[in-house]
C-alpha cells in the first residue's frame, strides 16, 4: 500500500500535532469566573488573572481532584472551590487557608497561552516553537480582525485544508475560468505555503479587464501551520483580503473551525469606515467558496488511492503535515517522528519568545 495512505499523523484521529490552536473566543472569557474547557480531550481551567492576562491549567486540584473552573480568580492566580487552595499563575500551590503557610510542594500544569485576533490561542506543548498563526503579507503590520463563521465539519480537519489547495477542483467544481497552478513556498518545519503562479487568460471579456488589476499572477496564496491551521490571501494588487482558518480536531475525527477575517490598520477616519466594510466584503468572498464545498465534508472518507499530476500541492502538504511533532494530549498518542525533522537547533529561547511576545501584539 502507498505511504500516501497509509499514514501516520494526516488524517488520523489519534494525533495531535504539537502546535497553536484556538481555543475560545476573547469576550467569552471574564475577569471574575474561569472557565471549563475540555480542549481536543483535555480537560483545562481557563481564567482571567486581575492584570487581563488569560491563562491555561489542567483542570483538576491535586488535593482532591476538584474541578478548577468551579473556583475563583485571586491576583494572578486560581483559588480552588472545596478548599480554597491558591495556585499562582506558574501553578505553584501558594496558599492553604487553614495553614499559616502550604507546608507541601505541589503544582498545577500551565500551558502556553496567547489572545491574538480576539480570539485565545492555546499551545499544546511545554514551550512554544512557533508563534500563533499569521499572514506573512502582514506580519509586521498592526491589524484589524473581525470573526467570519464559527462551524464543524464532518471530516478531519487535514482534510478540510487540503480543498483550498486542491487545483483542479476550482474548475470542476466552482467553474472557476483559470488553470491554477501552485508553486509550494516551505517556510519552516511547521509552515508551508502554496501559492499561484498562473496569469489571468484573456478568453473572456472580463477577464482582460481583471487582468488590469494584476501586475503579474492571479493572487491566491495559501499558508499552513502545524498541518492544523491556515490562512488564505486573494484579490487584486490594490486590496488583499485575507481568511485565517482556525481548526482543531474533535475526538470523532471531525473539524470545529473559526473563520477569521484580517486587514491592515488603517488610522482615522478612512480605517473607521473603510475596515469594516473591507472584513464584510472578506467574509462574502470566504462564504462563497465554502458554500460550493460543504457537501463533499459530509460524505467524505479521505484516501488518496490514485494520485495523478495535478494533486502535487496535495501530496506536498500530506508528506509536510506526517512530518510535523505530535504530542500526548488528550485523545492524541505522541508518535515517533520523521527521523528528518528531530529537535533542531532554535534560537537563543529569550531571541524566540520575544518574536513571540511581538506577534502576540500584533
Amino acid at each position: 500500500m502507498s505511504s500516501l495512505e497509509e499514514t501516520k499523523v494526516f488524517n488520523q484521529n489519534d494525533a495531535v500535532i504539537e502546535g497553536w490552536y484556538w481555543a475560545l473566543k476573547s469576550s467569552k472569557l471574564k475577569s471574575k469566573k474561569p472557565v471549563h474547557l475540555n480542549f481536543l480531550g483535555r480537560e483545562l481551567a481557563l481564567y482571567r488573572g486581575e492584570d487581563g492576562v488569560a491563562r491555561a491549567v489542567d483542570a483538576y486540584c491535586p488535593h482532591m481532584g476538584a474541578h478548577l473552573a468551579e473556583g475563583r480568580v485571586d491576583g494572578k492566580g486560581i483559588r480552588c472551590f472545596f478548599h480554597a487552595w491558591k495556585f499562582d499563575e506558574e501553578g505553584k500551590l501558594v496558599d492553604i487557608p487553614c495553614r499559616k503557610s502550604p507546608g507541601l510542594d505541589s503544582k498545577i500544569k500551565t500551558w502556553p497561552c496567547q489572545e491574538k485576533y480576539g480570539m485565545i490561542w492555546i499551545y499544546t506543548g511545554e514551550v512554544p516553537r512557533q508563534p500563533v498563526p499569521f499572514i506573512y503579507e502582514l506580519e509586521n503590520t498592526e491589524v484589524d480582525a473581525s470573526f467570519g463563521n464559527e462551524f464543524v465539519k464532518e471530516c478531519h480537519p487535514n482534510v478540510v485544508m487540503i480543498n483550498a489547495i486542491d487545483a483542479h477542483h476550482f474548475t470542476s467544481v466552482h467553474n472557476l475560468p483559470v488553470d491554477v497552478k501552485f508553486e509550494t513556498i516551505v517556510h519552516n518545519d511547521y509552515c508551508i505555503a502554496f501559492e499561484n503562479r498562473t496569469f489571468i487568460p484573456h478568453t473572456r471579456w472580463y477577464l482582460k479587464l481583471f487582468d488590469k488589476f494584476y501586475e503579474k499572477y492571479l493572487t491566491y496564496k495559501m499558508c499552513y501551520w502545524n498541518g492544523s491551521s491556515g490562512s488564505v490571501t486573494v484579490g487584486p494588487d490594490f486590496l488583499h483580503c485575507h481568511i485565517i482558518f482556525a481548526l482543531r480536531p474533535l475526538q470523532n475525527g471531525h473539524t470545529e473551525g473559526q473563520t477569521i477575517l484580517v486587514t491592515p490598520k488603517r488610522s482615522g477616519l478612512l480605517g473607521k469606515f473603510l475596515n469594516p466594510i473591507i472584513l464584510w466584503a472578506t467574509k462574502q468572498v470566504g462564504n462563497y467558496f465554502a458554500k460550493g464545498d460543504t457537501e463533499v465534508f459530509k460524505t467524505i472518507k479521505f484516501k488518496l488511492k490514485t494520485p495523478i499530476k495535478e494533486d502535487d500541492s496535495i501530496i506536498k502538504f500530506l508528506q509536510h503535515t506526517e512530518k510535523q511533532k505530535t504530542c500526548d494530549w488528550g485523545f492524541g498518542k505522541k508518535k515517533i517522528n520523521n527521523p528528518e525533522i528531530q529537535e533542531k537547533d532554535f534560537q537563543n529561547e529569550k531571541q524566540v519568545q520575544a518574536r513571540f511576545t511581538n506577534h502576540a501584539s500584533m
